[in-house]
């Protein structure tokens, strides 16, 4: 006899937040790497941020790609109640550690404008929230609901 596991109710709900938290970091990737700097002009950025964005080494798009398109991946994937969430979760959350340490310790950026201050903790934010994920589907994964 086959055992079905019940989906927890909170699992929706992580999901979607999840799926509508991360949805919005894949529209920002791809509005940052097709529009550029108009982009982020809109965004509020000024130049020394943009010329900032636009030096950026080529192998940090591996880790910001992991980080982003992993997280919206695992996001699906939760919500299909699929093992592989948790695979997707881990790849994003390296991305966002590797993203972490670049901008914090490697290449720090410049001083943001008073009114964009608080996205100075962004990448702690983005950190922890994937560390939630890849836990959350560690442990769904673990108790059985995810298969």
């Amino acid at each position: 006899m086959i055992e079905t596991v019940r989906t927890p109710w909170h699992l929706w709900v992580v999901g979607v937040l999840s799926l509508l938290w991360n949805g919005f970091g894949g529209l920002d990737f791809i509005q940052t790497t097709t529009r550029g700097e108009a982009y982020m002009r809109e965004s509020g950025f000024g130049e020394e941020m943009i010329a900032y964005y636009n030096a950026m080494p080529g192998w940090m798009y591996v880790p910001w790609t992991l980080g982003v398109w992993g997280a919206v991946i695992g996001s699906i994937l939760l919500l299909l109640r699929r093992r592989w969430a948790v695979h997707a979760f881990a790849l994003s959350l390296a991305g966002a550690v590797v993203s972490l340490i670049y901008s914090k310790v490697i290449n720090p950026p410049p001083p943001l404008p008073a009114e964009l201050a608080v996205m100075a903790w962004m990448p702690f934010v983005i950190v922890a929230i994937a560390l939630f994920l890849a836990w959350y589907a560690w442990t769904m994964a673990k108790k059985g609901v995810l298969r």
